[in-house]
């Protein structure tokens, strides 16, 4: 089991920033994909950025240049660097990993591909 818990949602201005937080055991640095999924109120959770390993990332288009995934290995804690914030990036962020295998070029942004879930932590941006 893995448990992962998210931090650091909250409510900002639309052009502002946040950077979301997510804890995870230290044990699982290097065999993981981890990522981070968002899910609005009547829609289906989507995958945001996701990464490897190795720093290899993944991003969805709608997000490319403005959230940036990254890894503190020292701290366990994988981030989600949120700049220029849109009212459609308001949702539910979910942090997620699963364990890798080979064949894969990028880390996977589907969610069913994802194993292990934390409990998510709310962002909401005002225009």
């Amino acid at each position: 089991q893995v448990q992962l818990v998210e931090s650091g949602g909250g409510s900002v201005q639309a052009g502002g920033s946040l950077r979301l937080s997510c804890a995870y055991p230290p044990y699982s640095a290097s065999s993981y994909y981890m990522g981070w999924f968002r899910q609005a109120p009547g829609k289906e959770r989507e995958g945001v950025a996701a990464i490897d390993s190795d720093g290899t990332t993944s991003y969805a288009d709608s997000v490319k240049g403005r959230l940036t995934i990254s890894k503190d290995y020292a701290k366990s804690t994988l981030y989600l660097q949120m700049n220029s914030l849109k009212p459609e990036d308001t949702a539910m962020y979910y942090c997620a990993a699963t364990l890798r295998w080979r064949g894969q070029k990028a880390p996977p942004l589907e969610q069913y591909k994802y194993t292990y879930w934390g409990q998510g932590t709310q962002v909401t941006v005002s225009s």
